[in-house]
């Protein structure tokens, strides 16, 4: 664990001022106890909508943070219980566009910003390295707290957002007053990752290996292959999303800022050992490489139809989750849970933080 003075002065980043099944169909709230290893207080019910309910954010803001100037949109009272909703790859704040409202009105302040290379999100410098390693990002949102005077957040997130606030609750966990972690535990561990993994699998993965090339990095560059490689991926991570057009149309604007394709190139290969990180970050991947456990009240999400997810019932990770926690299927839910089950993502949020 890093404390935050330490956190500060060593990087040097500028930072500144027995599973629950939750059924598709009706998007209902998960009952609480069945999974919890511990119960807790009882949690607000979050009101059932249906996903697509919204499709804009009203309040959009901006904030110098660490090595980044942040977009992101925010929800909810000023002075109320704050959670910062983590969006993945290949999508934007909009997977939460239907959550922030629920949380919203179940008096929560509710931040969503866009990742580095994502959206209105840019860097402050163009002598900045482009990575998208695990600990740059996790570092972002951190930057992105003390921006905001926010000392303690619920944190929640899927895809690359999940795994940056496991990796905040891991080395900061004095930030996190709790998490809800779509897939569990999902820090990268490097020399696993020379690992082949059975070839179904590995298929799944088909877009990681062709970032690999040169081809597959040009094809990033180019508006209308990553226009169309990310549908793609949308279309075969979430089988069962009726999503129209005009909602993966919102989420590809996000994919027009100028680094969007370096960081999104970077992060792959850096996965595979195809990439070095930079230097500044070293000393936090030292400590991610050690797999630490995370000790902050957890509930563990794992979508049905994700094709990531060898199993879904949690087993393969929970021995890195050592406080308050609580493991749930969502059972007909593809990898893009907020978006594509607001409700009982909101729920999970709520729960989380009265376990």
């Amino acid at each position: 664990m890093i404390n935050r003075r330490t956190f500060t002065k060593a990087v040097g980043l500028g930072v500144g001022a027995a599973a629950v099944s939750v059924g598709a169909a009706s998007n209902a709230p998960a009952a609480f106890a069945a999974g919890s290893d511990r119960p807790g207080r009882p949690a607000p019910v979050i009101p059932a909508i249906a996903p697509g309910t919204h499709t804009t954010f009203t309040d959009l803001k901006r904030v110098r943070a660490g090595v980044l100037d942040i977009g992101y949109a925010e929800a909810g009272p000023k002075h109320g219980p704050v959670v910062i909703c983590l969006h993945g790859w290949p999508y934007d704040i909009h997977s939460y566009v239907d959550v922030a409202p629920l949380l919203a009105d179940a008096g929560y302040r509710v931040i969503v910003p866009y990742l580095r290379g994502h959206g209105t999100t840019t860097f402050l410098s163009p002598t900045t390295v482009r990575t998208g390693q695990q600990s740059a990002i996790a570092l972002d949102i951190v930057a992105l707290m003390d921006a905001l005077k926010i000392h303690e957040a619920v944190l929640a997130g899927f895809d690359w957002g999940s795994r940056a606030a496991g990796t905040i609750a891991a080395l900061w966990p004095e930030r996190v007053k709790a998490l809800v972690a779509v897939s569990g535990y999902l820090i990268v561990n490097i020399p696993s990752q020379k690992n082949p993994l059975p070839p179904k699998a590995e298929h799944t993965w088909w877009y990681q290996y062709y970032f690999a090339t040169d081809r597959g990095r040009v094809a990033m560059e180019t508006k209308q292959n990553r226009h169309d490689l990310c549908r793609l991926v949308w279309d075969e991570v979430s089988p069962a999303w009726k999503f129209d057009d005009a909602t993966f149309e919102r989420t590809a604007a996000a994919f027009e800022n100028p680094d969007y394709a370096a960081i999104v190139i970077h992060n792959y290969r850096w996965r595979l050992g195809l990439a070095d990180g930079e230097r500044r970050y070293d000393r936090y991947e030292q400590l991610l490489a050690a797999r630490p456990v995370i000790t902050v009240p957890t509930i563990a999400l794992d979508p049905a139809l994700d094709p990531f997810l060898a199993t879904t019932d949690g087993t393969g990770y929970r021995k890195f989750f050592t406080g308050r926690y609580e493991h749930r299927v969502l059972t007909g839910i593809g990898h893009n849970a907020p978006q594509e089950a607001p409700t009982a993502f909101a729920q999970a949020v709520v729960d989380a933080d009265h376990l």
